[in-house]
């Protein structure tokens, strides 16, 4: 497994409420869900190198 960074984050309480509630019908932790959205959007912008597609493919979704 790859380390990970940690950093805080500030978000607003109703913007937290809506991923909670969203990261429990994935049934995804709310960091999971803040990864995957954050791992999508990048795909999405094509700012993924090779190298973190790949890994990401081999590892499915993280369900």
């Amino acid at each position: 497994m790859s380390k990970k960074k940690s950093f805080v984050l500030r978000i607003d309480p109703e913007t937290f409420k809506q991923i909670e509630k969203w990261a429990d019908d994935e049934f995804r932790s709310v960091n999971g869900q803040l990864e995957w959205i954050i791992n999508k959007g990048l795909k999405d912008a094509k700012r993924l190198s090779n190298k973190r597609k790949t890994n990401e493919s081999d590892t499915g979704s993280g369900k």
